[in-house]
């Protein structure tokens, strides 16, 4: 899907404007043991995304990535490939690369801070403490870029953190985040056709 829909605009020698184009991106870490964990929210919303639009990930350098034809914009699904840690090696790199503007840069995270199946959407904000957006603000050099932040909850003892983050859903914690995958599928469809502001004030509501 991502050579095809590219392909066409190739072969005709057309340039796609950078205004049209939109890099999503969501936070997690490769490999199997890593697929049904609290910490890679991220992944899993973009492979429902893609999913819901027959859209197949390719592995490309710094992650794997689809794309998907959005009423005349482009827009670049990322999960990348260098762990929670180095994110940022990723965005700006498929930023530069197809010199996607800031603006249009949206990350999906998880967080503990939020009650489980809360969806948080800002235009900027400090890493909140976690790693992966910590790498993204340390790589660009500043943190003003738009995050859904997904809430999973805190329901671990004192440094229970990482073996909480790192761990399974548990069966009911899943059926709550199967009812909110749509929404945060409909959320970036909001942010690429919408814009941020709109975005935030038509999903921040959404509890």
């Amino acid at each position: 899907m991502f050579h095809t829909i590219l392909g066409k605009f190739v072969r005709k020698k057309q340039q796609i404007d950078p205004q049209m184009k939109y890099l999503i991106v969501g936070l997690g870490n490769i490999g199997y043991e890593y697929s049904h964990t609290r910490h890679n929210f991220g992944f899993q919303a973009l492979d429902y995304f893609a999913k819901e639009n027959d859209l197949n990930f390719e592995t490309k350098r710094y992650g794997d990535l689809a794309l998907k034809k959005l009423r005349g914009r482009f827009v670049y699904l990322l999960k990348p490939s260098t762990f929670m840690n180095l994110s940022g090696k990723a965005v700006r790199y498929w930023l530069e690369k197809e010199k996607i503007p800031i603006e249009h840069l949206l990350v999906i995270v998880d967080d503990i801070n939020l009650p489980l199946g809360t969806i948080r959407i800002r235009a900027k904000g400090s890493d909140g403490g976690h790693n992966g957006l910590k790498s993204i603000c340390q790589i660009l050099g500043h943190c003003n870029y738009a995050r859904l932040r997904f809430g999973i909850g805190n329901n671990f003892p004192p440094g229970g953190q990482v073996d909480y983050v790192l761990g399974e859903w548990t069966d009911d914690e899943w059926q709550v985040i199967k009812e909110r995958l749509p929404i945060v599928a409909d959320a970036i469809e909001s942010f690429v056709l919408e814009g941020i502001n709109r975005t935030m004030s038509k999903f921040n509501l959404k509890q």
